[in-house]
């Protein structure tokens, strides 16, 4: 399988389905320009062909999954329109261009994150494939990951964490949240929709918990040694911040080898689902091989 062309091609559905989103609602002009401005920038799109591949690795249609799927994606933009704003990390540049805030100012920049996410749970409350159950279930499992429990009480803790000498097992349950609940929310969306097992429910999310500590990992080692023009912004961020990362604590050669540790253990679990695993274990190795 070549995966780079699965992933490019499941890219260009999720990116066509969410423009038609945002083509049909009637939003003052200046706040779409600002939504669609983070919402185009390009990115991988890897927690919406998650919820994709999860289908199909259960044999089941990928339309199902387009509205779950693209409600994850503008979740996830908004949070890094938030992230990037002076008050947080104070970032100019975001996959090779100005920042949201830098192109249309503080305030419009915040309403922008802040539609983004309250679309999130339109797409699905609103969905014509989802059962009663399945939107409760999809809807919590959404609030919860992007809330206080998940994404934002990450990013509070990256932000108290900043000028401060973290452990390695405080570092991880950092970005348990901040990262890995978001990854971990795709992975359950396409179990939901694939009606799996509760054993291979249980497995998966086994496998993406262990998918997501390994991205931030792959990440603070791209910030040590990627490629700015590769990656579309500055790499050095963290240093800059004084941030507790897994290259700081551990040695570039340490975290690698945690990296491929976390990879192990994500195939592992994977092995033990019951469901077609060469797509997702495909994935796995793409997060930890990548270059931006």
């Amino acid at each position: 399988m070549n995966i780079v062309h699965y992933l490019q091609e499941k890219k260009e559905i999720i990116e066509k389905e969410l423009y038609q989103i945002f083509a049909e609602k009637k939003i003052p002009q200046s706040l779409q320009e600002s939504m669609l401005y983070s919402l185009q920038a390009g990115g991988k799109r890897l927690r919406p062909i998650l919820v994709l591949a999860v289908l199909e690795a259960c044999g089941k249609p990928l339309e199902i999954g387009l509205e779950a799927a693209c409600a994850l994606e503008v979740v996830h933009t908004y949070s890094l329109i938030h992230d990037d704003l002076p008050c947080m990390d104070d970032d100019d540049f975001r996959r090779g261009k100005p920042t949201n805030h830098k192109v249309f100012g503080e305030a419009t920049a915040v309403l922008a994150g802040d539609g983004l996410l309250t679309v999130s749970f339109e797409l699905i409350a609103a969905s014509p494939h989802y059962t009663a159950d399945q939107k409760v279930a999809l809807l919590a499992l959404l609030a919860k990951a992007a809330g206080a429990e998940g994404m934002v009480g990450g990013q509070m803790a990256d932000m108290e964490s900043e000028d401060q000498q973290l452990t390695l097992t405080e570092l991880q349950r950092v970005h348990e949240r901040k990262t890995g609940k978001l990854l971990e929310a795709a992975v359950s969306f396409g179990a939901i929709l694939g009606g799996v097992s509760n054993e291979a429910f249980d497995h998966l999310q086994r496998y993406s918990y262990h998918l997501g500590i390994a991205f931030q990992i792959q990440d603070d080692i791209l910030d040590v040694q990627g490629d700015s023009q590769v990656m579309g912004k500055q790499v050095g961020s963290d240093e800059h911040n004084n941030k507790s990362t897994y290259p700081k604590l551990l040695t570039l050669q340490g975290a690698k080898d945690q990296l491929m540790g976390h990879l192990a253990q994500a195939k592992t679990h994977l092995t033990q689902a019951g469901i077609q695993t060469e797509l997702l274990a495909s994935i796995a190795d793409y997060v930890v091989q990548r270059n931006h």
